[in-house]
């Protein structure tokens, strides 16, 4: 009896997870698998005491710990490999996160995300001053040039991209999903790579999340490089009113022009618009409450769970990722700077009218760059007020993101 004991514990030890990443059963690297839980303790650390993000970064960071776990039958990455999913497979083998999972590879997580946050969004101040659209625009500077520039480094078989076996579609496709980080909005990112490059997923998640946490760090440097004191202490005139008829016509005319032109952005600016109606409006309070409060929340859950559990060892600790998360901060860094670029063409077309720190919340960081525009300006004069003129282009800036990633889809998804 006593040796049954002894043969029972042994047998329990030898199946534990620690027994078998020790000894590298199925594959596993100990010291990878250690690597990646360190990681994960690093990122709910930032989001617990820190608090970067901690709505999206806690659930990615914890999703990523469940990953990496050995032998927690969580995920399965092998489950969607390639591009034609068994969904039946899935149902029937796959884990919890596997199934949530599915949520990400349909596209239905990030335009309810989007909903959400049109109920959540004043238009009011880029209808009041509908030039503010053209910094959101010119924001998206960042996603286009760390586009061509990371289908340079495809070319030349840099930094894992491109290489052997790649083609030219492929290397469109990684860029185009790394350039989207210069957005600074999630959603859109999630939403572009689960298409275009699903295998980079984790890595531009953490990284688009980690940079729109922060933009207190990033932008304020940036935007005093760019201007003079005299100009960041610039006061603008105060917005006109805006009627409530503008704010219902606003997000119906956005759709009609937006999704006339570029089709694939219906999910996201739709979504987008959709939700802002249904506020503006004033008749579905309902529906409003429960799509910015309990929808948001539960998507906002499965959604980081899931795409932080894609961060496995084999996917996340690469020369490629590392070299994301730095095309990652060049795009954020190029957006900003092309946003207060163009406000100082605009301060001096208006005769010193417009204070071009406000080019800065081109980024769709809602309202956290608008907040960062406001408090360089208030630096250098107390009695300043920024933040109402900076919305303009923040909320053009959301449009702006969703509208590249529809230029993006509509351009390489084959």
């Amino acid at each position: 009896m006593f040796d049954s004991l002894i043969n029972g514990f042994s047998d329990f030890v030898t199946t534990t997870g620690i027994a078998k990443m020790f000894a590298g059963v199925d594959g596993i690297i100990w010291w990878k698998t250690l690597l990646m839980l360190a990681i994960a303790c690093v990122l709910l650390y930032l989001a617990i005491v820190k608090k970067f993000e901690p709505l999206l970064l806690l659930p990615i960071a914890f999703g990523m710990l469940l990953a990496n776990l050995p032998f927690g039958q969580v995920m399965h990455p092998e489950l969607f490999l390639g591009n034609e999913i068994d969904y039946g497979k899935v149902l029937h083998d796959g884990g919890l996160l596997d199934i949530l999972y599915l949520g990400v590879k349909l596209g239905i997580y990030p335009p309810l995300i989007f909903l959400g946050i049109g109920c959540m969004t004043d238009f009011a101040p880029l209808i009041s001053n509908p030039k503010s659209i053209l910094l959101g625009a010119a924001a998206q500077i960042g996603v286009f040039i760390t586009f061509l520039g990371a289908i340079l480094l495809g070319a030349f078989g840099i930094g894992g991209f491109g290489g052997e076996g790649a083609t030219a579609l492929t290397i469109f496709q990684e860029a185009g999903s790394i350039g989207i980080i210069g957005g600074a909005d999630g959603p859109t990112a999630i939403y572009v790579t689960k298409t275009l490059a699903p295998t980079l997923l984790s890595a531009i998640a953490v990284a688009a999340y980690s940079y729109m946490a922060l933009v207190p760090v990033i932008q304020p440097p940036i935007m005093r490089a760019l201007t003079t004191k005299k100009e960041r202490m610039i006061k603008m005139e105060t917005l006109r009113s805006v009627t409530q008829k503008e704010k219902i016509l606003f997000p119906i005319i956005v759709t009609l022009v937006v999704v006339l032109l570029i089709p694939d952005a219906a999910p996201l600016v739709g979504m987008l618009m959709l939700g802002n109606l249904m506020k503006e409006s004033g008749v579905v309070d309902r529906i409003c409450k429960a799509a910015q409060n309990e929808l948001m929340n539960i998507i906002t859950i499965f959604l980081g769970l899931t795409v932080g559990a894609t961060a496995t060892a084999d996917t996340f600790l690469t020369a490629k990722t590392l070299l994301i998360i730095c095309l990652g901060l060049c795009a954020f860094a190029v957006s900003t700077a092309g946003g207060v670029f163009f406000g100082k063409i605009m301060c001096k077309l208006s005769g010193g009218k417009i204070n071009p720190l406000i080019g800065s919340a081109g980024v769709s960081a809602v309202p956290m760059a608008a907040r960062v525009s406001q408090k360089v300006g208030q630096e250098e004069n107390p009695s300043n007020f920024l933040l109402m003129h900076a919305m303009g282009p923040n909320v053009a800036g959301v449009i702006g993101s969703a509208v590249a990633a529809g230029v993006f889809l509509s351009l390489f998804n084959f």
